[in-house]
C-alpha cells in the first residue's frame, strides 16, 4: 500500500488514510476515530498513535491537521480544543508517540493546499481563497499556488460580531437554520472577504461541501465560487503533502 499517510484532526472525528500523492488520492478506505471529549492534548496524542497503528504498511512522515494556529511544529490557539494546546510543541508530541517524523500544520491551510495541488483551485492563478464550513470556520489563503499560512479568517469580526459562531455549521445546526438563511450569512461574509483581499477564486470545504446543491444557487458574491473538489478528504490530502514536502 505505501503512501504518506495524512492524520485531519476534527472538531468531532480524527481521521487518517495514506495518500499517494503523485494523484492526491487516499490508497485505502480513511479510518475515523472521533475526537475524544474536551479534545485534551493526551487524548489526541493516543488517537493519532492508534490511527498511526492502523495503517503499518505506510512509512516515512506522517502529516497532521490542528484546529488553530501552528508555528514551527508549536501549536499557539485553541479555540475549539482544550487550552492546553497553546504553546505545546506538538510535533515533538506527536513524533514521540508515532516513533515517526510528524508534521504538524494548520486544518484548513492542509485542505486549501490539498485543494490547490489536486482539487478546485488546480491551476488557478492569481489569489484563491478556501474556507471550511464546520464545526468552525477555517480559512486558507494562497497566491499562485503558494500558502500564506494561519490566516484564521473565521475569528474576524464582522458588524460587532465573530464570524465563526454566527455563520458556521455548527451555527447553522445549532439555530436550524435553512440553506437559504445560512447562505444569506455566508454571502455577507464572503462579500467582506472579498473587500479585504479581492480574490480570484473562493473555494467552500468542510462539511458543507459535500451538500453544494443545498447552498450553491443562494450563494451570490461577484467572485467564483466552487465546492472543494476533494470535500472532507482535503485536510488529509494536504498534511500528507506537507509532511513530504517538509520531511522529504
Amino acid at each position: 500500500m505505501s503512501g504518506v499517510l495524512g492524520i485531519d484532526i476534527g472538531g468531532s472525528g480524527i481521521k487518517g488514510a495514506p495518500v499517494d500523492l503523485r494523484t492526491g488520492t487516499l490508497l485505502a478506505e480513511r479510518v475515523r476515530i472521533p475526537t475524544p471529549e474536551g479534545a485534551r492534548p493526551e487524548d489526541v496524542t493516543a488517537v493519532v498513535a492508534e490511527l498511526a497503528g492502523v495503517f503499518p504498511d505506510t512509512s516515512g512522515p506522517i502529516g497532521v491537521t490542528f484546529p488553530g494556529i501552528v508555528r514551527g511544529g508549536v501549536t499557539l490557539s485553541a479555540a475549539n480544543v482544550d487550552k492546553g494546546w497553546i504553546g505545546l510543541d506538538a510535533d515533538d508530541r506527536f513524533s514521540r508517540a508515532v516513533g515517526r517524523p510528524v508534521t504538524l500544520l494548520n486544518d484548513a491551510d492542509a485542505a486549501g493546499l490539498a485543494e490547490a495541488r489536486f482539487g478546485a483551485g488546480a491551476g488557478v492563478p492569481g489569489v484563491v481563497m478556501m474556507l471550511t464550513f464546520g464545526t468552525g470556520i477555517g480559512s486558507a489563503l494562497m497566491y499562485n499556488g503558494v500558502l500564506v499560512p494561519n490566516t484564521e479568517l473565521g475569528h474576524i469580526e464582522l458588524n460587532g460580531r465573530e464570524v465563526e459562531p454566527w455563520a458556521s455549521g455548527a451555527a447553522k445546526d445549532r439555530e436550524d437554520l435553512s440553506w437559504k438563511q445560512w447562505a444569506k450569512r455566508a454571502t455577507e461574509y464572503l462579500e467582506y472577504l472579498e473587500r479585504l483581499f479581492s480574490p480570484d477564486l473562493f473555494i467552500i470545504g468542510g462539511g458543507l461541501s459535500k451538500k453544494a446543491d443545498k447552498w450553491q444557487e443562494y450563494l451570490k458574491v461577484k467572485t467564483p465560487v466552487k465546492p472543494a473538489g476533494l470535500q472532507n478528504e482535503a485536510g488529509i490530502v494536504g498534511a500528507a503533502l506537507m509532511a513530504s514536502e517538509r520531511r522529504g
